[in-house]
């Protein structure tokens, strides 16, 4: 018996209907007339080109993650920036998150803003947050609300719980000017988490802040869900110096006072919305390979159940200044104790933070990239801390003063796939070649779904040549800028697709930077 291995080649710059042979479903031609006639891609029953795709369920891939999906049945990916901590988010920030590919943005909020005074909610406050959804919701860009804190809050110089809702007992509080993180074993603020974990009246006033805020953001189309802790911390009796004291104090934590909180944070966001997806977090101690010891817990939405899990990615020693060390086994440790608990409660995972202070060393830079690779094995999705400009690639930020990609920091800005319809399988860029590759496995919503690439100008400034070979005929359409639609009508289950997109020539058909199609 002959096989024939079928390969259809598109050049990104106008819609078209690749002139190859097989049934191409008449919803599709139907996208492919309208693209070409000027018309933006329809939204179709096979599926949308240009709509962003929203997590509604999650299915078992074969290696026992929990993955997005959305009501097409398309696996989803997600990747973006956090903001919003320390500066007011406008428009220009959504728009250029969107353009450089990203369609997730973590909102950092804090209590102390939605409620600077005892039960006076800010209006002003919960103004602001409902225009950044809405341009969330024009850019097409999720929105995870990130309930943020660092240090408790103001009353020890930070941000988070309102100086109102902090006790201390009169315990001292002398603040390390030269390592933030230690001020959280400081007598005073251990003494304001316990307050906060333990106080009845204390309890009530985060569950019905939680619950305004959520009626206030309710039904924007952008809005992913909440994350419902930043970082929790808790006392930690003995010394706090002592890793084995710290381990044994969060496990405490995470198996009483943290998951009661949790418990009852989820019922406050379900008393207002019902269909927000609810992140819980880990101590930080999870950076360290420590697993989580948080129980299960339960969604009392009518239906399958919208949790995840939300881990943050941080190396303790790249924290404190240090240019990473490939052979320190950072990732090996973190990947093998963040994989167990949400295998055994089936959770997607979404890591709300990673990204050393700066990638300009050889060290840091090669993190950068390994943490790419490494989220696309264990999580649905990320948002890289932070979104801002410096020069010469300092501190956090993941941009430079000009606007593009803090040096060592590209790796973040690569194409990739928000929506796949099949199994995706490997996915993978080399800026070398300028090369961008994606392996799925099809099933059974590859015919009728449109499977959706990220091909930013970032990293495609004239466009992309995009390649399919295992799915016989297949249909590309623009979908935006930096953005393109494949539906695969012909693929059979089981099959093994390969997509790859490599950068344009400049003289075919030049087009503007941010512009992608096909032809």
């Amino acid at each position: 018996m002959r096989l024939r291995r079928a390969v259809t080649t598109f050049a990104l710059s106008v819609a078209l209907l690749c002139a190859v042979p097989g049934p191409v479903p008449a919803a599709a031609r139907e996208a492919v007339a309208r693209t070409a006639a000027g018309a933006a891609p329809a939204v179709t029953r096979d599926g949308a080109t240009t709509a962003r795709p929203v997590p509604s369920g999650t299915l078992t891939s074969p290696d026992g993650r929990t993955l997005f999906t959305d009501r097409h049945g398309r696996v989803l990916r997600l990747r973006g920036l956090n903001l919003g901590k320390t500066d007011t988010v406008t428009e220009q920030h959504v728009a250029q998150l969107a353009h450089d590919g990203f369609d997730l943005m973590r909102l950092n909020i804090q209590w102390e803003k939605v409620e600077p005074h005892r039960r006076h909610y800010g209006t002003t406050y919960l103004r602001y947050l409902d225009r950044v959804l809405g341009w969330a919701d024009r850019y097409r860009v999720l929105v995870l609300i990130d309930w943020h804190q660092d240090v408790f809050g103001p009353a020890f110089g930070h941000n988070g719980i309102p100086a109102w809702a902090t006790r201390t007992d009169g315990l001292p509080f002398e603040p390390d000017p030269d390592d933030w993180f230690a001020d959280y074993f400081q007598p005073a603020v251990q003494a304001a988490f316990t307050h906060l974990y333990d106080d009845p009246d204390l309890r009530a006033a985060q569950t019905a802040v939680y619950a305004k805020v959520a009626t206030a953001l309710r039904g924007h189309r952008s809005l992913l869900g909440y994350d419902l802790f930043n970082e929790p911390f808790g006392p930690v009796p003995g010394d706090p110096a002592n890793p084995d004291d710290q381990i044994r104090a969060s496990a405490a934590l995470e198996r009483g006072r943290l998951a009661a909180m949790y418990r009852r944070l989820i019922g406050a966001v379900r008393s207002a919305d019902r269909n927000a997806w609810l992140f819980l977090e880990p101590t930080v101690l999870v950076g360290q390979g420590v697993p989580t010891s948080l129980p299960g817990f339960h969604d009392p939405r009518p239906g399958p159940g919208r949790l995840g899990y939300a881990p943050h990615y941080y190396d303790t020693a790249v924290e404190s200044g240090a240019d990473w060390n490939p052979s320190d086994r950072f990732i090996d440790r973190y990947e093998a104790g963040i994989g167990g608990y949400p295998t055994a409660h089936r959770l997607p995972v979404l890591v709300g933070e990673w990204g050393p202070p700066q990638a300009t060393t050889p060290g840091n830079a090669e993190l950068i990239r390994r943490q790419v690779a490494s989220m696309d094995r264990f999580a649905s999705g990320w948002a890289l801390w932070y979104d801002c400009r410096a020069g010469n690639g300092s501190g956090y930020c993941a941009y430079n003063l000009d606007g593009n990609p803090a040096p060592g920091k590209e790796p973040a800005f690569a194409p990739y796939a928000p929506a796949v319809a099949g199994i995706p399988d490997t996915e993978s860029y080399t800026p070398a070649t300028g090369t961008y590759t994606l392996t799925l496995t099809a099933d059974r919503t590859t015919r009728r779904a449109w499977t959706l690439l990220s091909l930013p100008a970032t990293t495609f400034p004239d466009g992309a040549r995009v390649s399919v070979t295992g799915a016989g005929p297949a249909v590309v359409v623009a979908g935006g800028p930096g953005r393109a639609g494949l539906l695969l009508p012909a693929a059979r289950p089981g099959a093994t697709v390969r997509v790859t997109a490599t950068i344009r020539p400049p003289h075919v058909g030049r087009r503007a930077p941010s512009r992608v199609g096909t032809s």
